[in-house]
This record gives C-alpha cells, structure tokens and sequence, in this order.
C-alpha cells in the first residue's frame, strides 16, 4: 500500500504505474482517492479549528458565569457563549464521524492502487513476458522415458491419490514409505541449510486473523487462494510468510534487531482457483502441502541487497540437489500489486523438456510494513518503516517432481543426491517396488 502523501505528490507517477501493470480499470483510484483525501483534509482542518475555538470559549464561558454573579446583564452573554460551546460540540461530533467514514474509505482505495514497481521490472501483461536471466547446471534429457511424477511414485508405492479423493477429494494425497520419508527428508535439510545462512527456524500458527490477511496481501490474492474458517475470524494460512510477517503487527522493532531473518516451516493451504491442465492430475497443484519458507525484514537501503542473496540461496540449494535450474525474472503485469520486484526459480523436468516453477522471490518494499502498522525506531529516535522479503526455500511436492525425474534412473530407481542422504537414514538409491 503506498503513503496517501505520495499519491497527493505524484499523481502522475502512481498512473503511469497503474499502466505499466495493465491495470488501466484502476485508473479513475488515483483522481478518487485525491477527491476524498482533500475532502477529508478539509474536515480535519476544520475539526482542529473547532477544537481550538472550544479551548476558548470554554474559558469564556467560565469568566462570563462569574462576571454574572456579580453583574446580572453578563448572564445573556454567558448563556450565548455556552450555546456557541454546544453548536460547536455538536458539529466537532459530526465531523469526527466525517473524519472515520472518509478515512475508511481512503483505505480501501489506497488498498487497491498496486506499489510502485522498481526500475529494473520488465514491462508485460502476463506471465509470459516474463524473462529468463540466467542458468545453473546442464538441462539433461537422458535416453529412456521419463513417467510422469506420480507414476514414479507408484512405482515405490510412495503414493495414493485414489484413498485421498475419497477422503478428502481432489488436489490431495497420501504419501508413504520411500517417498514420504525423502519429502520430509527435503524439508529437514532445507532447515538446515537456512539456518546455517545464519537464519532463525521458527514454526508459525497455521492460522490468522483477517487483520494480518489484509496486511500482508491483494483482495484478489486472499480471494483466489484464502480458507475461512466459518464463523471465526481465523484463517488457514497459504504460505507461512502471511504469519511470518504477521508477527510483527503494531510493533515497533528496534533498529539494531535488523535484519529479521527468519525461516519458517510450515503446512500451506489453498483454493487453487483456476487450476486446469494435465499437471492437475498430480502433486503440482495441490490444495494442502508443506514447504520451508524464508523472510526478511531490513532496513529499507538493504533490501534489494537481500533480495539478491534470497534467490541465489535457492539456487544453490536446488543445485546441491543436482536439480539444474534457472532464474526469471518477472514482468508487471505478473507482478502482484504489493510486490516492487520479483523473480521465479525453475527447476528442468526432463520429462516435459521445460523448466517449472518451485521458487518465488519477492521484494515488497514498505507495503506490508504499512498495512500493519510496522515500524522501525532508529539510532536518532525517530521511526520508519522496514522492508519485507519472502522467498520460498523448498515446497516439497514441486522439488519432489523435480528431485524424482532428475535423479531417476534407466532400470527405474532413484538416486539419492549426496547431500540429502544424512536426512533420509543414509540411503544412496531407492529402488522400485512394483
């Protein structure tokens, strides 16, 4: 959410914006919001006046009361000035309730205009503007035929989709044996590795108030992905970053506590909304998964310096996995309206012959900060507002995918990457079962 200051003082700047993100039907926000903050400016001006002028008439009224004692005539003068006091009282009243309803209404826009983008985004409409920085790795196609993910999961009875459908029904399932001990062997070796980048672990709640929702993403995001727990102000979280940054609602963080570097693990749940296409039938798009998060929050001038470090600690982890990789950068219109800038990590499927996503690395400047009320007192005493950085560090049902069609081999087995080994009992190679 930007600062109404900045929108009053660069109008043009917030609409050139708004174009850049092929959010041209946000336009007529811009001149709407400035009607209402000059309106509700006025209303405070003159609420202030109000008060200043009640200061003194007050004390008027006190003098005029005792003069009367004295001097019967005064009495008219002093009734006419605490009826003046009462008609200025009232209208104080109705406008402070101007003052709330204008505010509210400011808020709701403001929610809606999206962030100022950096610089370095390319400009696009959609997803596929978006474009491709760099590799890490050789993208291998090997001679033999690579199943579909799920089939290589059968093939070690690691997976049943069928028993979750009638339990649950679609977008979830149950895994065993080899599988589901390599999916939480993942996950304990994506702790590991943050924590020796010097990141605090934390496990999270799993679920949040509507407050922390609005605080920490769009109306259109919260819709698309967000379950509500009936009757309670409660809901599930999609990704621990919602109650990783939640954490610090109404705070204010000490300067010399920066960086907040934190990982998180946590379950994830979400609507999918949308979701269509062959990849449906498996474990790409799911509605429950788990994943390791990571989340910064820093001083301001620091943050696309984290921003940096988040997605080359991703690819380094998927290429200690011997998973090839590459780095996309993505354009505006793929932007989320929070965002300032972000990129994707892609792992290569040899079957598809094409990189996927598994990481999302995103810098979201001030937003979030401002939506819930986050601040930072500095040396000199005075408070500003951090930046917050989220990048995924693992969701094993991706880097499953990715892990299991790169490291299978012709007779059907599973080579186990080195550096995973310690977390899965110290097996080197998982052999099919059926």
């Amino acid at each position: 959410m930007l600062d109404i200051k900045f929108v009053r003082e660069n109008p043009d700047v917030v609409r050139e914006n708004i174009k850049k993100k092929f959010q041209d039907a946000k336009l007529p926000l811009v001149d709407e919001v400035l009607t209402l903050d000059q309106e509700n400016r006025a209303v405070i001006a003159e609420a202030q006046d109000l008060r200043t002028k009640r200061n003194s008439l007050s004390k008027q009224v006190g003098i005029l009361m005792g003069q009367a004692k004295k001097d019967p005539s005064k009495l008219a003068e002093a009734e006419e000035a605490k009826a003046q006091v009462k008609a200025n009282a009232d209208r104080l009243a109705e406008l402070e309730a101007q003052e709330t309803e204008l505010a509210e209404k400011i808020r709701k826009i403001m929610l809606q205009i999206p962030n100022i983008i950096d610089p370095s985004v390319p400009i696009g409409p959609d997803d596929s503007c978006n474009v491709e920085i760099q590799r890490f790795g050789e993208p291998v196609v090997p001679d033999y035929e690579i199943p579909y993910h799920t089939q290589i999961m059968e093939s070690f009875n690691g997976i049943d989709m069928d028993a979750a459908g009638r339990v649950s029904g679609n977008g979830f399932y149950y895994l065993m044996g080899d599988i589901a001990r390599i999916h939480e062997g993942v996950l304990a070796y994506a702790r590991d590795f943050m924590i020796n980048k010097g990141f605090t672990f934390c496990i999270p709640p799993f679920m949040i108030h509507g407050n922390v929702v609005e605080g920490v993403m769009s109306q259109t995001e919260m819709d698309a992905m967000m379950y509500k727990i009936e009757g309670e102000d409660l809901y599930l979280i999609g990704t621990s970053e919602h109650s990783m940054i939640g954490k610090f609602i109404d705070q204010i963080i000490p300067e010399e506590k920066l960086p907040q570097t934190l990982t998180s693990y946590s379950p994830c749940f979400r609507k999918e909304k949308g979701a269509h296409g062959i990849e449906e039938r498996g474990v790409y798009r799911i509605h429950q998964f788990e994943k390791q998060e990571m989340v910064v929050v820093c001083k301001p001038e620091e943050s696309m310096d984290w921003y940096e470090k988040m997605w080359r600690y991703s690819v380094e982890l998927f290429r200690s996995l011997d998973i090839p990789v590459r780095q996309l950068e993505c354009c505006s219109g793929d932007l989320a309206d929070l965002k300032v800038k972000s990129c994707d990590i892609e792992a290569w499927s040899p079957r598809q012959q094409k990189y996927f996503e598994v990481c999302s690395c995103s810098n979201l400047g001030d937003a979030q900060a401002r939506r819930l009320k986050m601040r930072v007192k500095g040396s000199d005493g005075r408070t500003y507002l951090p930046h917050t950085l989220n990048n995924t560090v693992v969701a094993p049902p991706r880097m499953l995918i990715a892990l299991l069609e790169n490291n299978l081999q012709a007779d059907g087995s599973v080579k186990i990457p080195a550096a995973l080994r310690p977390y899965v009992g110290g097996m080197e190679v998982i052999t099919p079962k059926a």
